[in-house]
């Protein structure tokens, strides 16, 4: 967790902290003078057992908003802390997902597919995909990426379904008719007919 990697925070003002940095000497990026802190890969999530009673309870859980809350176990006394870090939200619902059991993730965001060639020319939707093509695409860090890692990563660890769609349509994903569906081995070419 040492390597910063995320923006963290509002920008600071124009006083003199502010324009200096962080009076801890925490890294700012001199751009927009906002802190930058690690984003670790989450190795579990603590509440799981909350979550799967409340659910077999009929309880609609919202849990891991914004990535939740890092963090670490102390090895001296075994207690948990607060981390300085920011927890990839995708990469929480993956193992949570994971964790929980889940038949299928889907990753709801604005756009209606994964696209190969993204940024050029003639992006292409991809409909169904495994793991490995869609580790190997050429995807904005700080947008697709993660949302693909997750997804590829809930796929190899469980053998189940994940899809990356549109906010308002999931059935669709699921179904096939919108979205891009990450199975353990591609059931057809990752591209539409023209």
């Amino acid at each position: 967790m040492c390597t910063p990697g995320r923006r963290s925070g509002s920008s600071p003002d124009s006083s003199p902290r502010g324009r200096t940095g962080s009076p801890h000497g925490r890294a700012t990026p001199p751009s927009r003078m906002r802190r930058v802190v690690p984003s670790p890969r989450p190795h579990s999530v603590l509440e799981v057992p909350v979550v799967r009673e409340l659910l077999a309870g009929g309880t609609l859980v919202i849990c891991a908003g914004g990535g939740g809350v890092p963090v670490v176990r102390d090895h001296a006394t075994g207690r948990l802390r607060g981390a300085e870090a920011v927890v990839d939200k995708d990469l929480i619902a993956a193992l949570l997902a994971e964790q929980l059991d889940a038949d299928a993730l889907l990753i709801l965001t604005d756009v209606t597919h994964v696209f190969a060639h993204y940024g050029k020319r003639h992006p292409r939707p991809l409909l169904d995909v495994g793991p490995g093509e869609l580790r190997d695409l050429d995807l904005p860090e700080g947008s697709m990426r993660p949302k693909a890692e997750a997804a590829a990563q809930f796929v190899e660890r469980t053998g189940g379904l994940a899809g990356i769609g549109p906010l308002d349509n999931a059935l669709g994903i699921l179904r096939g008719t919108t979205g891009t569906l990450v199975r353990p081995r591609p059931v057809r070419s990752g591209y539409p007919a023209a």
